[in-house]
C-alpha cells in the first residue's frame, strides 16, 4: 500500500468525521456504531458497484428527525426495522430505473436540471461551514469556542489549505487538506484549544454498542415515504462525484446499482444500530480539490473507519481537532461542489435566457434555498430533495424549445 493513498484515506475520513458522528450525537445513537456501519456500508456499495465510484458513505441527515420521533414512539429496535425498509425503497427505485433503460435518466435529468441541483448541495451546506469557522456548534446556536480564536484557526487553515491546493507540486497539492488540517491542529495545540481528557481516558480497544432491529409495521410505514427525498438526492451527489472526475456513473456503473449499493448500506447500517447511509458531498469536493479520485483510496478509508469503530483512543483523537479547523476546510469543500454545479449548468450549451430554462433553473434554486416545505402524510419534502422534485417535474411538464424549423425540440425517449 503507497503512503500516499494512506494519507489520502486519512484525509477523507478527517473530512466526513464531522459529519458522520454529528448525526448519532443528534440522535443518541453510538457515534462508534455509526463509524463501524459507514466503513461497512462504503465497503458493501464498492462490492455492488465494483469499486468504480469513489463515494464514500455515512450518517445521513435526513432520517434525524425521523429516527429521534421513532425512538421516542417506538423505541430505537423498532425504528432500526423502520429504516431498513428505507434502504429498500432505494433498492426498489434502482431496479425500476434498471428494466427502463440506462438513458432515462439523461432524460428525466438533463444539465439544465442536474446543475442547479449540484449547486444547490454546496449552498445548503456552506451555513454549516460558516458555523463551525465562527466556532458555533453546526445548528449555530452554541458558541463552542471564542470567536476570534475560532476565526484565527479557521482562516489559517483554510488559506494553508488553498496554498496547497493550488500548488504545481502534485504531491502537496493531492494532500492539501490534510496538511491544512495538520497547520490549523498545530496552532490550535500552541493556543492550548485541544483537550486530550477523553483521549487519555479511553480504552484502546472497545467493542461499539451494537444494537439489533425488531419487527414494527407502524415505524415501517412512518419511515418508508421519507426515504425518496434522499434518493434524489442521492441522485445529485452521484452526478456531482461524476463532473468532478469527468466521468458518467449513470451509464457505467449504472445509476440502478449505485442506489441499490446506497440502499444495501443503509440496510445495512440499521441491522447494527447506525444511522442510515448516503453518499458525502463533503468527499466529493476533497476529491475535486485533491484530484485523489481513486476509489482503492474510498477503500482504505472504509477499512480505517472500521478499525478505528474498535479503538476509542483514535477516535477521540479525531474528534479532539477543534470544529473552526473543519469550518475552515469545508469552506472550500462546499465552495469546490457549488463551482461544479455552475459548470455543469453552463457548459451544455443550454441557454440561460430561454424563458424554459430561467423558470427551471430559478424555481429549483428559490424553492431548495428558500426553506419551503411541503408535507406529505409523514414526509416532510424541503431543501435539495423538494428542489430536484421541482426541477425534474419542470423539465417533463414545460414544453421544449422550437428549434430552427419551428418543431418543438423534444427528447426522443421521452413521448408525452
Amino acid at each position: 500500500m503507497k503512503v500516499k493513498n494512506l494519507l489520502g484515506g486519512f484525509q477523507l475520513l478527517f473530512v466526513a468525521f464531522g459529519a458522520l458522528i454529528l448525526v448519532p450525537l443528534l440522535t443518541g445513537l453510538d457515534p462508534s456504531v455509526a463509524l463501524f456501519t459507514s466503513g461497512v456500508g462504503t465497503l458493501a456499495f464498492q462490492f455492488i458497484t465494483k469499486r468504480s465510484v469513489p463515494v464514500f458513505l455515512a450518517s445521513s441527515f435526513v432520517f434525524v428527525a425521523p429516527i429521534t420521533h421513532g425512538i421516542n414512539t417506538w423505541g430505537l429496535p423498532a425504528t432500526l426495522c423502520g429504516l431498513i425498509a428505507a434502504g429498500l425503497v432505494y433498492i426498489i427505485i434502482g431496479l425500476c430505473i434498471y428494466f427502463k433503460g440506462k438513458d432515462i435518466v439523461q432524460c428525466i435529468a438533463p444539465p439544465i436540471v442536474v446543475g442547479p441541483i449540484i449547486l444547490l448541495i454546496g449552498l445548503l451546506l456552506a451555513p454549516i461551514a460558516s458555523s463551525l469557522a465562527m466556532g458555533k456548534s453546526c445548528d449555530g446556536t452554541t458558541q463552542v469556542y471564542e470567536l476570534p480564536y475560532a476565526l484565527f484557526l479557521s482562516a489559517l487553515t483554510l488559506i494553508s489549505a488553498c496554498f496547497f491546493c493550488i500548488n504545481k507540486n502534485k504531491n502537496l497539492r493531492s494532500l492539501s487538506l490534510l496538511l491544512g488540517l495538520a497547520i490549523g491542529y498545530t496552532a490550535a495545540l500552541l493556543m492550548g484549544l485541544v483537550d486530550f481528557s477523553s483521549i487519555s481516558c479511553s480504552d484502546w480497544f472497545s467493542v461499539p454498542n451494537f444494537t439489533f432491529p425488531e419487527w414494527n409495521l407502524n415505524a415501517v410505514l412512518f419511515i418508508l415515504p421519507i426515504a425518496i427525498a434522499p434518493a434524489l438526492e442521492h441522485f445529485g451527489d452521484i452526478l456531482a462525484i461524476g463532473n468532478v472526475t469527468g466521468k458518467d456513473y449513470t451509464k457505467d456503473p449504472g445509476l440502478h446499482k449505485t442506489l441499490i449499493g446506497d440502499g444495501v448500506a443503509t440496510s445495512i447500517a440499521s441491522c447494527f444500530g447506525g444511522p442510515p447511509n448516503t453518499t458525502y458531498s463533503e468527499v466529493t469536493g476533497a476529491i475535486a480539490v485533491t484530484k485523489m479520485d481513486d476509489p482503492k483510496i474510498i477503500t482504505i478509508t472504509a477499512i480505517i473507519a472500521i478499525i478505528l469503530s474498535f479503538m476509542d483512543k483514535f477516535g477521540y483523537l479525531i474528534k479532539s481537532i477543534p470544529t473552526p479547523i473543519l469550518g475552515g476546510m469545508l469552506f472550500l469543500l462546499f465552495g469546490v461542489i457549488t463551482t461544479v454545479g455552475i459548470n455543469t449548468t453552463c457548459n451544455n450549451n443550454d441557454d440561460l435566457t430561454s424563458p424554459r430554462n430561467i423558470v427551471i433553473v430559478g424555481l429549483i434554486l428559490t424553492f431548495g434555498i428558500g426553506g419551503f416545505q411541503v408535507s406529505l402524510g409523514n414526509t416532510m419534502l424541503s431543501g435539495i430533495g423538494l428542489a430536484s422534485l421541482i426541477g425534474l417535474l419542470l423539465n417533463y411538464i414545460l414544453p421544449k424549445e422550437k428549434d430552427d424549423d419551428g418543431k418543438e425540440n423534444r427528447d426522443s425517449c421521452i413521448n408525452r
